[in-house]
């Protein structure tokens, strides 16, 4: 495979504006909601850094709000559509095969422990087969590559139960897709998911934000 085919790929992040009272409210408590969308903001800064420099063409986010300061230069905008989080995805891979057909790897904003080179990983492995699956370890997905994206392969899956990775993984399967699988990683969904994956980031800006709350000062 040559560095040409490596390039030909959009990373695209699907996000929340860090709005207080509307991300990452199962933190709340023992976070405030101003801690818990600091902690959100920290988290998708860090996530976007990495994706900026990991080696792709393209770099997207599908936002469920307005950009901020904290959006680098660089990255498309679209709007998220849909109403549950299966259609939201399906819709956010639509939009950006649409603009620009190439391959695509997907990942949330909840776990900024990513590095550019596991994302690099991801998009090699995209090289190869027909789809990428990086499995969380609350039963979910941190990550979705796709050669050639489908929103058959996404609506219906039920989203956020402890089987929406293994129904997810399934359904890539039974349409025939080659799936490489990417290592096992933690969202931060609660107060010992972030103490987990800060004390794995500890240099990232999720870091220094989760040792700024009241919970933990």
């Amino acid at each position: 495979m040559s560095s040409h085919d490596v390039e030909s790929v959009q990373l695209l992040v699907i996000a929340k504006e860090p709005v207080p009272g509307k991300v990452k409210t199962r933190l709340t408590p023992p976070c405030t909601p101003h801690e818990a969308a600091a902690l959100a903001c920290a988290a998708l800064e860090d996530t976007l850094r990495e994706v900026a420099r990991a080696p792709v063409t393209r770099r997207v986010i599908a936002l469920d709000g307005a950009p901020g300061a904290w959006l680098p230069a660089g990255f498309t905008v679209v709007s998220q559509r849909g109403d549950g989080l299966d259609e939201r995805l399906a819709a956010a891979f639509d939009d950006a095969h649409r603009a620009s057909p190439i391959p695509i790897v997907l990942i949330g904003m909840d776990t900024p422990q990513v590095s550019a080179s596991l994302l690099a990983g991801a998009v090699s492995l995209l090289g190869a087969h027909d789809a990428v699956f990086g499995p969380a370890t609350d039963g979910g997905f941190w990550l979705l590559g796709l050669r050639a994206p489908d929103p058959d392969l996404l609506l219906g899956v039920p989203m956020s139960e402890p089987s929406t990775g293994e129904i997810q993984l399934n359904r890539l399967r039974e349409a025939g897709l080659s799936v490489a699988r990417m290592p096992c990683l933690t969202d931060v969904d609660t107060m010992a998911d972030a103490v987990e994956v800060a004390a794995l980031a500890p240099h990232s800006r999720f870091a220094a934000a989760l040792a700024g709350t009241a919970v933990l000062s």
